[in-house]
C-alpha cells in the first residue's frame, strides 16, 4: 500500500507522524537497572508488562514501585487512551489503555504511543498495528525478513497505516470491535467448555455412571464393579523407530504416513494426516500401526495421546498399545491417556528435550470399568469434544470474516456509510 493507493481524503502516514506533538509521545519503557525487580514492592505504583497488553487485561499483575521510584519513572506512566505495543515476546501484541487501569509505569518491554485525538481513533491505530497484514509486511522487511525477536522505537515510528476521516475511523473502529466481541465470546465458551470437560474427566474416570457402592485402590476411591490394571498388565508398549541416518532420501516420498510430534500438537483427537511420507525402504526401518490405533507422545511434548485414523509409522518419540486387551474401549482409552497428560509430562527424564520410557509408561496404573461403561464415559465426553470442534469451527470463520473484513475497510475497497 501507498499514498497513492488510498482512497480521496485518506491519507498514508506512520506512527511518527500521527503521534501527538510532544516530547515522549513514542516511548520504550525503562531500560535495564532503571527498573529492576529487587526495586519491586508489595503495594505502590503498579507496573505494567506485556501480559497486560495481550492478554488486554490491566487488572493482572502484581509488581510495584515506591511513589519514590515512581517520581523518577514519570515519564514511563501510561494513561487512559495509550496505545500500547509489546516489543519483546509475543511481539506486536496491541491495545489501549482501559479508562480504569491504575495508575502505573510500563516496563522495558512495552511501548507507549500517544496520538493526535483529533486525528486518530485510537482503537483502530491498535487494531491495526495487531492485526493488519500490510504491518505485518512492513515490520518484516525493516528487520531485513528476519524471525522478530523484538521490536524497536524506529521500527515503530516508521510503520505507516491509512488514516481515513475521523468519523470513518470511528466507525470502522465499531465494526471490528463488534466482531472482536464475537471472537471473545466464543474464545469464552471454548474456554468454559474444555474447563467442563476437564471435570467431568476427573469425575467420569474415578466415579463412573451412576455408582453408589466404591472401594478404596491405589489410584483412590472407584467404584467396587471396577478393577486397577497397569498399563503393562493391558498391552505391550512399544516404541516407535527412525530410519537412520535420518535425512537419507530413500526413506521418503513413498505413501505410509509418518507421525512426526508436529502433527499430533497440530491435531485435536484424530490424526487425519502427516506432513511427511515413508518409502518401502523407510517403513521397513520403522514401526507400522493399524489405522484406529492410540499413540502417545513421549518426547517433546510429552504425554500427548491420538487415535491414529490413517495407516501410519511412528517415529521413536511415541509409543503404541500393541495387544491392547480385547475389552478396552479405544475412545476410553484415549481420554484414560489424556488425563494423564500433565502426570506424565512431569516425570520427564532428564536430556535435551526430556523423555519418557516405556517402563515409565508401563507401570501406569489404569482404573478399569466394564467395557459397556468405557463407552459411556467416552460418549459423554466425545460429546463435549464435538461442541468444542464445533465453537473452534465458528472461531476460525469469525477470525477469517475479520481479516477479509480489515483487507476491505482499512484499503477502502468497501466503504462505511457515516
Amino acid at each position: 500500500m501507498s499514498s497513492n493507493t488510498v482512497p480521496d481524503k485518506w491519507t498514508y502516514e506512520s506512527i511518527e507522524e500521527l503521534s501527538a506533538k510532544h516530547k515522549g509521545a513514542i516511548k520504550i519503557g525503562p531500560f535495564g537497572s532503571a527498573l529492576s525487580k529487587k526495586e519491586m514492592v508489595s503495594t505502590g505504583v503498579k507496573v505494567y508488562g506485556q501480559e497486560n497488553v495481550y492478554q488486554n487485561d490491566f487488572k493482572l499483575g502484581n509488581y510495584f514501585i515506591t511513589e519514590e521510584k515512581y517520581q523518577k519513572l514519570k515519564t514511563c506512566t501510561l494513561e487512559h487512551g495509550d496505545v500500547v505495543i509489546t516489543m519483546m515476546g509475543t511481539v506486536g501484541s496491541t491495545t489501549v489503555v482501559p479508562v480504569d487501569a491504575e495508575l502505573g509505569v510500563m516496563d522495558s518491554h512495552l511501548l507507549r504511543i500517544q496520538v493526535e485525538e483529533e486525528r486518530v481513533d485510537r482503537k483502530l491505530l491498535a487494531m491495526q498495528l495487531r492485526d493488519s497484514q500490510d504491518v505485518k509486511e512492513q515490520i518484516s522487511k525493516m528487520s531485513q525478513g528476519g524471525i522478530m525477536s523484538g521490536l524497536n522505537a524506529s521500527i515503530v515510528k516508521s510503520i505507516k497505516v491509512p488514516l481515513p476521516p475521523l468519523h470513518e475511523q470511528k466507525k470502522i473502529a465499531a465494526i471490528l470491535t463488534s466482531v472482536d466481541t464475537v471472537i471473545e465470546k466464543t474464545q469464552a465458551q471454548i474456554d468454559k467448555l474444555k474447563d467442563l470437560k476437564t471435570g467431568m474427566m476427573q469425575e467420569l474416570l474415578t466415579k463412573g455412571i451412576g455408582h453408589t457402592e466404591f472401594k478404596d485402590s491405589p489410584v483412590g476411591r472407584i467404584p467396587v464393579e471396577w478393577e486397577v490394571k497397569t498399563i503393562g498388565d493391558l498391552a505391550n508398549v512399544k516404541r516407535g523407530a527412525s530410519p537412520r541416518p535420518i535425512k537419507d532420501k530413500k526413506w521418503w516420498g513413498g505413501n505410509v504416513s509418518w507421525i512426526r510430534i508436529s502433527d499430533v500438537t497440530a491435531s485435536s483427537k484424530y490424526l487425519n494426516k502427516t506432513t511427511q511420507y515413508l518409502s518401502s525402504e523407510g517403513v521397513s526401518k520403522s514401526i507400522q500401526i493399524p489405522k484406529g490405533e492410540v499413540i502417545l507422545s513421549i518426547c517433546a511434548t510429552i504425554g500427548r495421546p491420538i487415535i491414529v485414523n490413517v495407516d501410519a509409522c511412528i517415529h521413536d518419540g511415541f509409543v503404541w498399545f500393541d495387544k491392547l486387551n480385547g475389552s478396552i474401549d479405544r475412545e476410553y482409552w484415549y481420554y484414560f491417556l489424556a488425563s494423564k497428560e500433565s502426570f506424565l509430562s512431569a516425570q520427564r527424564q532428564s536430556g535435551t528435550q526430556g523423555n519418557l520410557n516405556t517402563t515409565i509408561v508401563s507401570e501406569l496404573i489404569c482404573p478399569l470399568p466394564p467395557t459397556s461403561e468405557q463407552k459411556k464415559i467416552a460418549s459423554i465426553l466425545s460429546s463435549i469434544d464435538k461442541n468444542v470442534e464445533e465453537m473452534q469451527h465458528k472461531l476460525l470463520q469469525t477470525k477469517s470474516i475479520k481479516k477479509a473484513l480489515m483487507q476491505d475497510l482499512l484499503t477502502g475497497k468497501v466503504r462505511v456509510k457515516v
